[in-house]
């Protein structure tokens, strides 16, 4: 896969520490992604939330009280999200239809930052469409 490498500016970035998803209720969005994706929550001080998963996290911020600086027009149900597992896709297929969660699309095969991936996709509570992956 080739890559634009004509980058004139000195700032390289290395890697991405964690992503902010605006929610409507923090607790329905964890209890999908503890229960549906294996993530992990973690409460900090003055009430935030996050969910762990490897070695990255997804703060959650509720829509009614979003913290400051957020996003312009922070709005649930507005992300588009990829997450890749060592779980067999078809495997993961099977296990969100047994758990009555809608496969949007898939397995289908896309390709990824790394190379080729098998993907399918879902909503979570909000909306936001997740694509969960293998890597190629």
């Amino acid at each position: 896969m080739a890559m634009n490498s004509s980058n004139s500016s000195p700032l390289q970035i290395s890697a991405l520490d964690h992503l902010v998803l605006t929610v409507s209720e923090i607790p329905r969005t964890c209890r999908f992604y503890e229960t549906v994706l294996g993530m992990t929550r973690q409460d900090f001080a003055g009430g935030r939330v996050a969910l762990h998963f490897g070695d990255q996290k997804i703060n959650l911020h509720a829509a009614d009280r979003p913290l400051t600086p957020h996003a312009r027009r922070p709005t649930p149900g507005s992300a588009d999200l990829c997450f890749l597992t060592d779980t067999l896709i078809e495997e993961v297929a099977a296990t969100l239809y047994a758990q009555e969660i809608e496969v949007v699309l898939g397995p289908v095969d896309r390709a990824g930052s790394r190379g080729p991936i098998r993907s399918v996709y879902i909503r979570d509570p909000d909306g936001n469409l997740i694509e969960i992956a293998n890597q190629l």
